[in-house]
């Protein structure tokens, strides 16, 4: 039986979106007859506190719908922050090859989470000394993200960053993106066609499907206005201040309502600036089960994705 082996600090019961998109897809593999185990950290994002039942240990292994994983310690921070996010997954980067090394047996071959770009480190010392391959997973460019963002701007750091960048994508086996664009722009950048797969994020057709909106606002308790949703990450690369502009301009619309529902580093400055704007219209929720997701989206006239005009988002396809 193939052995496969992912290395990610995201993992439920944390509910990002690349957490989700790997448990589910571990979950099929092992559907199909494959033997998985997933290399991790303790559940911590976005907000650094570690939920007592993971605390006072170093490694910590377990199961669930036949997933095999392996949680490691690093050290962890609230997402916010630059240095202190950096020092966290350098940390786990770094440590989960050690403190996981045993526990995870002798994978076939192993596929790396990216970003955070340090996983790089676990994957390749992992595949070096398990003497296997590995397929390195890039749903977002880094460091070039980071730099745009402003949140990179130390020159030797910007340049240590693009070499394990590149080094890693010549030394993996394969390098796996989610977006045609991020393809594209490894191609166009030199890395080999044969080398670059796409294979974007799938979608579970048996949890998504039509709902009747009546139902689904019966159940969320939510009225009959027109309702505008925005259900994700409330981040850097998110224009959400233009959503509350627009609630401004659409204040006197007594039928219209904006939801917002998530987490992430802007929310406590957009939930101020929307108190400040004395924005009735406008309503922040908290961050929701993936289960619950269907029903969001059953409920919503509209759904938003509302990406900064940025160059390295315009081959995007957030999830």
């Amino acid at each position: 039986m193939t052995h496969i082996l992912f290395i990610t600090p995201y993992y439920p019961p944390e509910i990002t979106p690349p957490a989700i998109r790997i448990s589910e897809t571990a979950m099929r593999l092992v559907k199909l007859g494959y033997q998985v185990t997933v290399l991790t950290t303790f559940p911590n994002f976005p907000t650094g506190v570690v939920p007592p039942e993971y605390r006072g240990h170093v490694i910590q292994e377990g199961s669930c719908d036949g997933v095999r994983i392996v949680r490691v310690w690093s050290y962890v921070s609230p997402n916010k922050g630059f240095l202190r996010r950096i020092l966290s997954q350098l940390s786990f980067g770094c440590l989960a090859p050690f403190l996981g090394g045993k526990a995870i047996g002798h994978p076939d071959v192993i596929i790396v989470e990216s970003p955070p770009l340090f996983n790089a480190i676990a994957g390749r010392m992992l595949a070096w000394s398990k003497h296997c391959p590995f397929i390195f997973t890039v749903a977002d460019l880094w460091p070039e993200s980071a730099v745009q963002l402003g949140m990179l701007r130390n020159r030797i750091l910007i340049r240590l960053a693009e070499w394990l960048e590149w080094s890693t994508y010549r030394r993996a086996g394969a390098v796996w993106t989610l977006t045609e664009g991020i393809r594209g722009t490894l191609i166009q950048r030199g890395l080999s066609p044969e080398r670059v797969f796409l294979l974007t994020n799938g979608v579970d057709t048996t949890k998504f499907r039509p709902l009747p909106k009546a139902q689904a606002r019966a159940e969320l308790g939510w009225d009959d206005r027109f309702t505008i949703l925005y259900a994700g990450n409330h981040g850097l690369v998110y224009a959400i201040t233009t959503v509350l502009d627009a609630a401004v301009v659409m204040r006197d619309h007594a039928d219209i309502h904006i939801i917002l529902v998530g987490d992430g580093v802007k929310k406590p400055d957009l939930m101020a600036q929307a108190k400040s704007r004395d924005l009735k219209n406008v309503t922040f929720l908290d961050a929701m089960p993936h289960e619950r997701m269907p029903l969001l989206l059953a409920g919503a006239d509209v759904c938003l994705i509302p990406l900064r005009k940025m160059p390295l988002l315009e081959g995007t396809l957030p999830f």
